[in-house]
């Protein structure tokens, strides 16, 4: 017959397994990468007139399916909230004009610098936008595979899209992604390094684009796990952490390593710290509340499982979350 207390092991054993499971394959999956974020900017077209109307749509480029939209008012001017820590594309068009692009680093402890999005007249230019929008299809239909896990067609895309446009270095961090998640390490390693050398080789230092630098960084500390080197890893990982110190993935993706080789204190300390920089991301409180359990201190285990079913009811995780929650409260 099983005891209230080993019914508890056998929860956190199961629960335990599947973390760890979680662990070695998440890596740098993207988020919603919702957040407490804010730009604000102004359309203007070609003679620095406001534009009024126009439609601004800002897409996470580390989620791909996380658009967020707003209008320009009589002043030309918009603010878009709700914005998570990392890079976005900023996109405003307007019939009768050619769309303005720009990509920049968001952050959410400190004000963002506020952007200038200038419209121009198409018959300016409507063989450089018909380029433009294809460029931008072809972009798209890459981060879609991307975000369906289909990573060999991805990267054949995103490969292309790189040849036609060779300024567009970001995009070897989805290419490296790729690579990864194919188990083709040295190959992701490339162009991870190669996205690192041409940010600093753009402004000197990786401050203009860190978070898209940590990133990079982060997956060669996923690179240097998978091939058994673990202090490699962390290198590389702690690497990230110091030059995006206000990126919420960053310590999670740590965190998630360290937890899947049995470091439970250090990946606490990491879960923590991801939490101290986006309170209301309901994730790292299931993955703090599980490390908690794995080191026997219940009480915490329960007062952060509870955050987590209180904060995402809907997640598919709650419903093991509430069947370790009445496990160790049996206990009492």
């Amino acid at each position: 017959m099983r005891t209230k207390h080993s019914i508890v092991h056998l929860a956190a054993a199961g629960c335990l397994a599947a973390a760890l499971a979680v662990g070695a394959t998440a890596g740098l999956r993207a988020q919603d990468n919702l957040g407490r974020g804010r730009v604000t900017g102004k359309v203007l077209d070609a003679r620095n007139q406001p534009v009024e109307g126009a439609k601004i749509v800002a897409q996470s480029l580390t989620s791909q399916t996380t658009k967020i939209e707003a209008l320009s008012d009589a002043k030309g001017i918009f603010v878009v909230g709700g914005l998570g820590t990392g890079p976005w594309r900023f996109t405003a068009g307007k019939a009768g004009f050619l769309d303005a692009v720009q990509n920049v680093d968001v952050h959410q402890l400190r004000p963002n610098t506020p952007l200038v999005l200038v419209l121009n007249d198409p018959s300016a230019a409507a063989g450089a936008d018909e380029a433009r929008q294809e460029a931008a299809g072809e972009l798209a239909d890459g981060n879609r595979l991307l975000a369906e896990e289909k990573y060999a067609a991805a990267r054949d895309v995103l490969e292309g899209f790189l040849a036609k446009n060779p300024d567009a270095y970001q995009v070897r961090l989805q290419i490296g992604l790729c690579s990864l998640k194919l188990g083709e390490l040295d190959r992701a390693e490339t162009d991870l390094k190669a996205l690192l050398d041409a940010i600093q080789a753009g402004s000197g230092s990786y401050d203009k684009e860190a978070v898209l630098a940590a990133q990079a960084m982060s997956g060669l500390g996923e690179a240097a796990i998978k091939r058994g080197d673990l202090e490699a890893g962390m290198t590389h990982f702690r690497q990230a952490l110091a030059t995006s110190p206000t990126s919420e993935l960053v310590p999670y993706n740590v965190a998630e390593i360290l937890f899947a080789n049995q470091r439970a204190d250090e990946a606490i300390q990491h879960y923590l710290m991801a939490i101290e920089i986006k309170k209301d991301w309901p994730k790292p409180y299931y993955k703090l509340g599980i490390a908690y359990l794995n080191k026997g201190d219940y009480p915490k285990a329960l007062e952060n499982l509870r955050r987590f079913v209180a904060m995402d009811p809907q997640n598919p995780a709650a419903a093991e979350a509430r069947n370790i929650i009445a496990a160790v409260e049996k206990m009492k």
